[in-house]
């Protein structure tokens, strides 16, 4: 029990064991076990972690899937049935490739990564340590290249980048980041991200930045480190944002951002321009000018 608001069922709880903080004080009978700790939402957080890690732990390789000969396997992993290594890859130690999960060519999984059903690595992407991929995301699919021609058509752009994911970096289900035109897409090292969110080619999310569902970042755009990003916010391309800056839901940027850790949202950027009539002749519009009048000042 972390927030105090919640205190009033301390007292009638059937659950058997309660983990509080060290400073909760009683006012009534528990009979619940209680244990104290510094931090009880921190102290929960643990526990759930250890119960997720039992309910996970799966290792082995289910028929049928496809490993391609070339392709190196470390100890210790999982990978579930229908899934694809592709020619070259790599995959760390204690890796777990759920069902449906395809890995493309030349592709480089570090230690300790979960790619959970359906999840789609591109060829020549290169995802850390400590990774986890939901399912229905896309790590390296094209980037939207396409050069117009004189008559209005499309010439696609070859997109022959990559996309690097760091270390301890979280993807949520049915997200796309796009590979790099060239050079790399990357998502620096603890950057969350949420579902249904798209990350453009050549875009930069810097270390333990957060983006909550919806949002997408065209491309080229950097984002600094610690940003956080609330639903539905869109970035235009080629924009730097600072470190520490945070954005409310549905908030659009169309400028980079160098003064760090400032809040933004669409309240913050709206302006009314409100035009006074100078006479009128009825008294009740006189007194409506002169209320907006006020409101202005």
């Amino acid at each position: 029990m972390a927030n105090p608001k919640y205190e009033q069922f301390l007292y009638t709880t059937n659950a058997s064991i309660v983990i509080v903080n060290n400073d909760q004080q009683l006012t009534e009978p528990v009979k619940a076990t209680l244990i104290r700790v510094e931090n009880a939402y921190s102290a929960f957080t643990v526990l759930l972690d250890k119960y997720n890690t039992f309910r996970l732990d799966k290792k082995g390789i289910e028929q049928p899937s496809f490993i391609h000969p070339t392709a190196q396997v470390g100890a210790g992993v999982y990978i579930g049935a229908f899934a694809y290594i592709g020619q070259n890859a790599s995959i760390g130690d204690n890796c777990k490739i759920y069902p449906n999960v395809n890995v493309g060519d030349n592709a480089t999984l570090g230690n300790n990564v979960t790619l959970f059903a359906g999840a789609t690595v591109y060829f020549d992407c290169v995802i850390g340590n400590n990774v986890i991929v939901h399912s229905g995301a896309v790590i390296g699919s094209d980037g939207f290249g396409f050069a117009p021609n004189p008559d209005g058509t499309y010439t696609k752009i070859a997109q022959i980048g990559n996309v690097i994911l760091e270390d301890d970096v979280e993807v949520g289900s049915n997200t796309t980041i796009d590979r790099a035109t060239m050079g790399s897409t990357i998502v620096r090292k603890g950057a969350k991200i949420d579902n249904l969110i798209q990350i453009a080619h050549n875009v930069e999310i810097g270390a333990h930045t957060v983006i909550a569902a919806q949002s997408g970042i065209s491309g080229s755009t950097k984002i600094g480190e610690r940003v956080v990003i609330g639903g539905q916010v869109g970035f235009a391309g080629h924009l730097n944002i600072a470190n520490g800056s945070q954005f409310s839901a549905q908030t659009g940027i169309n400028g980079s951002i160098t003064e760090e850790g400032k809040a933004w949202g669409a309240l913050h950027i709206c302006h009314i321009k409100i035009t006074f009539v100078p006479t009128l002749s009825c008294e009740s519009c006189r007194s409506l000018t002169a209320r907006c009048t006020s409101l202005k000042n």
